[in-house]
């Protein structure tokens, strides 16, 4: 059986620098994706969505194991983009305005009919059914500035911070949306040991 370490096929991607802005290039790529809006900490449409992904991604992961390629992957973080109508006001205190979608990266063997095969098999086995507009979808980024954040998510402001200033020191602007790579499972992890990569789009 033939395996696969997507996290070391795309180490520049899934692996930063504590509090160290550095410069990746993001090819175009295939996630699981699903989109909602407000307050992540109360919503259940995002508990909802991370839970569709998850279950998707393993079964997908299974499919493939099993069937016919043969190949052996480990599924990859939970991401999401995070934005408002108007990033001006974008607040860490005002979370009921926010937008987000999350995802997870698939190889790119991985088709939309698989998607398909999967939804059906996880529909089957767990209810109420996954959140409707669960879909796979390409991004490219392209060239974006990067840093590890280790602890809560509420301490990320300073680390964002530096990350903007980094941009605009190196003769970029921002562009695009606020990305982060959940690196543990925020649903297992104590908040203190959460490592996310902080992720922004930028361009001349």
């Amino acid at each position: 059986m033939k395996k696969i370490d997507l996290k070391k096929s795309y180490e520049k991607l899934y692996k930063a620098k504590a509090g160290k802005p550095e410069i990746v290039t993001v090819p175009r790529l295939q996630y699981l994706m699903c989109d909602g809006h407000g307050d992540p900490n109360n919503s259940k449409l995002f508990q909802d969505a991370v839970e569709a992904l998850y279950s998707l991604s393993y079964t997908l992961k299974f499919m493939v194991k099993n069937g016919a390629m043969q190949i052996d992957y480990g599924v990859m973080p939970l991401e999401g983009l995070w934005w408002t109508d108007d990033m001006n006001n974008f607040s860490m205190e005002d979370k009921a305005a926010w937008k987000w979608t999350l995802m997870i990266l698939q190889p790119d063997f991985v088709t939309a009919e698989m998607v398909e095969q999967a939804r059906d098999q996880v529909a089957k086995k767990k209810n109420p059914m996954l959140p409707g507009n669960v879909r796979m979808e390409t991004m490219e980024e392209g060239m974006c500035a990067q840093l590890l954040h280790t602890g809560p998510y509420s301490t990320e402001p300073p680390n964002i911070i530096k990350l903007h200033e980094f941009i605009k020191e190196n003769g970029y602007q921002l562009y695009g949306k606020h990305r982060e790579i959940y690196l543990n499972d925020m649903r297992r992890t104590a908040p203190e040991k959460l490592k996310t990569i902080i992720r922004q789009p930028m361009r001349k």
